[in-house]
């Protein structure tokens, strides 16, 4: 099989295992099967999903290191965007239903429950890493691209302590995840060395380069 055919059976795969969450939980709805306590059970899976897909999208650029194949990165915008889909989701099942669209509450939460705190801090900053993942974007900010797109290991860092702090009796999966973040942020240590460059040009380079640091969303 052709390189460009196994990209495009990988998308393929990959939109339909990132689907598969929303899908479960739209049948879910629409059928009554989400137990007895929906509203918890969107929450959960969508926030869960979100991590998740944060965690693969930075496993990416190791992989693409570590095996040589490089069209593996053409996966990397896609996993983003379904992370951040999934994050906007788990933010809008929380403001719609649990503070009732009312940005009081919703401030006041915030304020004084830390894991919705620190939890609204890794939507906060998902947010510019959506807006600026477009290929305009990558062009305009050259070199800075990839820096502010660092900003998605504080992200997935903030939200698996929002995860530890929610589930707050079973801690064990939260851990796990959290361990992954760890091997993640050991693995690309020398990637956030001072100095280090990257051989292509600025603007257009950074769009291609696939030693890029950051994570496209976009």
């Amino acid at each position: 099989m052709s390189t460009k055919k196994t990209v495009l059976a990988l998308k393929t795969g990959l939109w339909v295992a990132a689907l598969s969450p929303a899908a479960w939980l739209t049948r879910g709805v629409v059928q009554g099967e989400l137990g007895p306590n929906p509203i918890e059970t969107l929450t959960r899976v969508t926030g869960l999903t979100a991590l998740t897909l944060l965690l693969v999208t930075l496993t990416v650029t190791p992989f693409r290191r570590a095996t040589g194949w490089n069209p593996v990165i053409k996966l990397r915008r896609p996993l983003g965007l379904f992370a951040f889909f999934y994050a906007v989701s788990h933010f809008s099942i929380w403001f719609v239903f649990d503070m009732v669209f009312n940005l009081g509450y919703m401030i006041e939460d915030i304020a004084e429950r830390k894991y919705i705190t620190i939890g609204m801090a890794a939507f906060l900053v998902l947010i510019p890493l959506a807006v600026t993942s477009t290929r305009g974007w990558i062009r305009r900010l050259g070199r800075k691209w990839a820096t502010l797109h660092k900003g998605a290991y504080l992200a997935t860092a903030l939200a698996v302590v929002h995860y530890f702090w929610v589930v707050k009796a079973d801690t064990r999966l939260p851990l796990l995840l959290g361990l992954c973040l760890a091997v993640l942020l050991m693995i690309r240590l020398p990637a956030f060395a001072p100095g280090r460059r990257s051989s292509r040009s600025v603007g257009k380079g950074v769009e291609d380069d696939v030693d890029a640091e950051g994570v496209r969303v976009g």
